[in-house]
């Protein structure tokens, strides 16, 4: 049997339902699972719910409900073993482009792994991912699943800020990062779709618990498909998740 979760405050209107300590996709599962479960149930008191990559955190008015009374729902629910359908997730074809001009670390990426960079954008566009979080700043996309061979540290200082959109990696982690700004990550690519753009409904492309995959494109075909997303178009495809 999975381990009890903790139950941790956040201030008097949050409970955060924490699964573990580590970045495993397993724990990441039940985090998801809880969250569906909850929804299910329309909690009153419940005003939002925010998943990570270990833990779930539950916003909610201790007028309506009280903190043992949620940890109550919270238990009975992770007791069930209640899995989200199968059907609810969807899967993301990212079109993503490893030219060195939408990739600025990774030839030192690749001299730092010790393989070529053909190698690199093999196992990184061969690789399906699943959204784990949002985090860190606004659209900022963490993905389970990249290979092991591409874990490589961060840098030791932070590089100058990267483009809208960059694919990075850095920690053992994948992320996609919709806005500019200073990293310490390793920008390896670029894809031309918009994860997050507040004009849009949803504004969120894809969900967390989301399945995605990165397609290699050449200079031109990003450049177009970058024009067409600019006008407001989705470029990236969606299709039936295997996840």
């Amino acid at each position: 049997m999975p381990d009890e979760p903790r139950y941790l405050d956040a201030g008097e209107t949050a409970l955060v339902v924490e699964f573990g300590i580590t970045t495993d996709p397993d724990l990441s599962e039940r985090v998801l699972d809880l969250d569906h479960a909850l929804a299910a149930r329309s909690v009153a008191g419940i005003s939002e719910t925010v998943p990570t990559y270990r833990s779930l955190m539950i916003h909610y008015d201790p007028l309506l409900i009280s903190r043992d009374k949620l940890i109550d729902v919270v238990s009975a629910a992770v007791a069930a073993g209640e899995k989200r359908p199968a059907g609810e997730t969807s899967s993301w074809i990212f079109p993503c482009c490893y030219d060195p001009a939408f990739a600025e670390d990774l030839a030192e990426v690749s001299k730092t792994l010790g393989i070529s960079e053909e190698r690199i954008v093999e196992l990184h566009s061969g690789a399906a991912y699943r959204i784990a979080m949002y985090g860190f700043s606004v659209g900022f996309g963490y993905l389970h699943g990249l290979p092991r061979e591409l874990a490589i540290s961060r840098r030791s200082t932070p590089r100058s800020p990267h483009p809208p959109n960059a694919i990075i990696i850095g920690g053992g982690l994948c992320a996609i990062a919709p806005l500019p700004m200073p990293t310490g990550w390793w920008v390896i690519a670029r894809t031309p779709e918009a994860m997050f753009s507040p004009g849009r409904t949803p504004a969120f492309l894809a969900a967390v618990g989301d399945e995605v995959k990165f397609e290699a494109v050449d200079c031109n075909t990003f450049e177009a498909l970058q024009k067409r997303a600019m006008a407001g178009e989705v470029v990236a495809r969606k299709e039936l998740s295997r996840i």
